[in-house]
């Protein structure tokens, strides 16, 4: 009922204009009362007008009222505030349903400012003094405010629980340890808290931990992301611009082509004009001899024909008697042949190089799941088998490729290949894969004979001359496993590592371009490792072999589909 009193006083002293309490009140000459500010407000909009009303009852006054504070109004308005202000910081004392209430108030109950586990009762700061100024209830244990109080009673004694049965794990009170819990393993609740703390603690600092571990993955992860964007960002821009080049570089040949056959076009069609002319000169000089002649053929009087005859001299003989020899009517077809021709050549090459664009752009993983670690058995690697082929350009003229261009076979003499820069020469019976290999990829080599090298190497090594420099392991831009039939041994940069086991006739070699893994692998029914690799990659790879300079002898990729 007082909450109902302040808020009706509330209304009645509240400005209608701003529906808030009167600031600054002022009473108009019809007795509605406004804030000075509102009241002036609103009679501005209307200075237009000879009168000015009250926004209550719309009586008009003219000329404009002088506006007084009402001083009495004023004193009123500023107690019901402090009036309000008290009601409702005391209906804030007061409990309500979700609240613990003060078990020793009576009528309308505060709030519990604490509970008390030795007297099993809730008490407000009025009511709790006693806690602090008596002897006896200073050692009560306080905490805060529980509605759950009446749990630390024995249900079967109505005593406190004061105990603990490791035995059963539930609290009891005294009189349950020596009758219901006698043997068991019982201790006071105090010391099972004191135990439980010292767990829980050991629980905290895991989980806070392990919390710390999982925000610095999050960072990384935040890393990744923000490195994945920009490397892809850049990809695409890079692409658009290689592709823009291509574009253009295509464009430009077209125009060339486009203007060499126009100007050939106008050549001959201008030789063609030109002979034209002079045959039709010919034509009517012919015709005009004709007619002359003609015309003396039907003279009647024999003297005047005879006389006449000597002064007509026969026509000239054409410079091209002989006819116009014109050729088969295939102009610039050839034309159109040669460029059909070098579309289909570039069709090919981009068939063959967007399998490695596309592998390159799947192969991206920012996370390393296990299914994706490098495999154990052979399935599993063939499940990344790629199909190698050598590149005839860069096979050492005493090697014959052979099966498809995937057998090399050191030969007496030099082969005649073409001419080409990036063809290995000197010492070196090397050649490389046609294919890059990025990505995760998986292929095997067979040798028979005195030995090989099985190879990875970036496209810029070294090619010719004789220097070690050319040859796969002996640079920073390779690595090689030799085999021969004594040992196997790892090579990269000059630096070698012993492979323990015997020498494997088929190698199984897997790389993972991305995680910067090269692994090499004696193939069987067991895939027995070689040596790994672990580094980065910085450029794609191309697989090579280096044949033992002995006759006859081989290395072939083997067909693994």
């Amino acid at each position: 009922m007082a909450q109902q009193g302040v808020q009706l006083d509330r209304e009645s002293f509240s400005c209608s204009i701003c529906l808030d309490l009167l600031k600054d009140p002022v009473t108009i000459p019809c007795g509605h009362s406004y804030c000075m500010n509102c009241i002036k407000s609103h009679w501005d909009q209307e200075d237009g007008k000879k009168l000015h009303s009250c926004p209550q009852c719309r009586k008009t006054f003219a000329p404009r009222p002088v506006l007084l504070k009402n001083t009495m109004l004023a004193v009123l308005v500023e107690q019901l505030k402090k009036t309000g202000l008290q009601a409702a910081a005391a209906d804030h004392c007061y409990a309500g349903p979700e609240d613990v209430a003060c078990d020793v108030c009576t009528g309308r109950r505060r709030k519990a400012f604490k509970s008390c586990l030795v007297c099993l009762a809730s008490y407000c700061e009025e009511h709790l003094q006693p806690h602090y100024e008596a002897a006896p209830l200073k050692k009560h244990k306080l905490v805060e405010p529980s509605k759950k109080l009446q749990e630390n009673i024995c249900s079967r004694h109505d005593e406190v629980m004061k105990m603990f049965c490791r035995t059963d794990q539930q609290c009891i009170c005294y009189l349950c340890s020596v009758d219901d819990h006698k043997g068991h393993d019982t201790v006071t609740a105090a010391a099972e808290r004191t135990e439980r703390q010292r767990e829980l603690e050991g629980s905290r600092l895991n989980i806070q931990q392990r919390i710390q571990d999982r925000e610095k993955d999050v960072k990384l992860l935040h890393q990744e992301v923000e490195a994945v964007n920009l490397s892809a960002d850049k990809t695409v821009e890079d692409s658009e611009k290689i592709f823009t080049q291509l574009i253009r570089l295509l464009e430009n040949r077209s125009s060339d082509v486009k203007q060499q056959v126009r100007s050939q076009q106008k050549r001959e069609v201008s030789r063609v004009k030109e002979l034209q002319e002079k045959l039709e000169q010919e034509i009517a000089e012919l015709k005009r001899k004709d007619a002359e002649l003609k015309l003396l053929s039907h003279t009647e009087d024999h003297n005047q024909f005879l006389h006449n005859y000597p002064s007509l001299s026969p026509p000239r003989e054409s410079t091209d008697s002989t006819g116009i020899n014109i050729r088969p009517l295939r102009y610039f077809e050839d034309v159109t042949a040669a460029v059909s021709e070098v579309r289909d050549e570039l069709q090919d090459v981009l068939k063959g190089k967007w399998t490695n664009v596309s592998l390159a752009v799947t192969e991206v993983d920012v996370l390393l799941s296990p299914s994706q670690a490098e495999p154990t058995t052979r399935a599993g690697f063939l499940r990344y088998s790629r199909e190698i082929t050598l590149d005839p350009n860069t096979a050492h003229t005493l090697l014959l490729l052979s099966e498809g261009n995937r057998k090399a076979t050191l030969m007496r003499k030099h082969q005649s290949y073409s001419s080409h820069t990036d063809r290995f020469t000197g010492c070196c019976p090397q050649v490389l894969s046609r294919e890059s290999l990025t990505g995760r990829c998986y292929w095997e080599v067979e040798w028979r004979g005195r030995g090989a090298h099985v190879s990875v190497s970036y496209k810029n090594i070294s090619r010719t001359g004789d220097s070690l420099e050319c040859v796969f392991g002996c640079n920073d831009k390779s690595w090689a496993l030799k085999c021969d039939k004594e040992s196997s041994t790892f090579v990269y940069n000059m630096i070698t590592a012993p492979v323990s086991g015997p020498p494997p006739s088929r190698v199984g070699v897997y790389l993972d371009h991305t995680a910067g893994v090269l692994s090499f692998y004696s193939v069987s029914e067991t895939m027995t490792l070689l040596h790994r690799v672990q580094t980065t990659f910085t450029q794609p790879l191309y697989a090579g072999l280096w044949i033992y300079p002995q006759y006859e002898n081989t290395a072939e990729f083997c067909k693994l589909n």
